[in-house]
């Protein structure tokens, strides 16, 4: 039977602690925006109080989660993890995400204050303030035994982070974060250090989504996006329309 709490019990912090994967999901404003789902793996997370949980964001292809927390009057994200092993459990923590920008003094400071330990491709610190904690029975979640971490990602950062020290200025993150982190699929503004890096250095964003409802362009500047056009754009029709049938009554 599930059951809710304000704060994060003190009898599933451990247990919180231990697991090796959880989810994240969050999802744009707009009514048709796309929701996201992403898995987190390896030991980059924390709970620092029973109403605050943490996660290293490591670099990647997508750049949905930071895109939607960032989003003015936004912020929402969901964390959600799975007993595979011992008795059934699903936990979820709702709350209002912060990013934390690697780079920045705030990135900075909570690093020192929580002594995390960083590795190339660290992008993002994301902080969830919680305001509702859900645990339920998970009957129906499989059995999995954990066999390793997978060293593919870190070890293609480490890399590609060597490569940039040796001189190699087109190997920077702000150039990869320009070019995959500056938008989110549905046009979305995302990484502030991508979206600069992209304008400085002229990167063209990755193209994210293909058919009828991908963005059209991505724009470095302020400019507006194709939805917030086709609005007005509908608006002053219909209020020309409005204009011209008013001033026919008058005549």
């Amino acid at each position: 039977m599930g059951a809710f709490y304000e704060t994060i019990p003190k009898s599933l912090i451990q247990w919180i602690i231990e697991q090796r994967l959880f989810w994240v999901s969050t999802a744009p404003l707009s009514a048709a925006g796309h929701v996201n789902v992403s898995p987190k793996g390896g030991q980059y997370f924390g709970v620092i109080d029973e109403r605050t949980f943490w996660y290293m964001d490591l670099s990647g292809s997508g750049n949905e989660t930071i895109s939607h927390l960032l989003e003015p009057n936004n912020g929402r994200i969901t964390v959600l993890f799975n007993a595979f092993e011992g008795p059934p459990k699903i936990v979820r923590l709702w709350g209002k995400g912060k990013v934390l920008e690697n780079g920045t003094q705030p990135f900075a400071t909570f690093v020192d204050l929580h002594n995390v330990q960083t590795i190339p491709g660290t992008r993002t610190i994301i902080v969830v303030d919680i305001h509702q904690v859900g645990s339920s029975c998970g009957f129906s979640v499989p059995f999995y035994d954990f066999k390793d971490f997978r060293p593919t990602l870190n070890d293609f950062f480490e890399r590609k982070d060597m490569k940039f020290r040796e001189g190699k200025a087109e190997e920077s993150m702000d150039r990869y974060w320009a070019l995959k982190n500056a938008y989110s699929m549905d046009g979305l503004p995302g990484m502030p250090r991508g979206l600069a890096a992209g304008k400085r250095e002229k990167v063209t964003p990755l193209k994210k989504m293909v058919g009828p409802l991908a963005p059209t362009r991505y724009n470095y500047g302020q400019g507006y996006t194709v939805a917030q056009v086709f609005v007005m754009v509908l608006g002053s029709f219909l209020l020309g329309a409005m204009l011209t049938s008013y001033a026919s009554l008058l005549l």
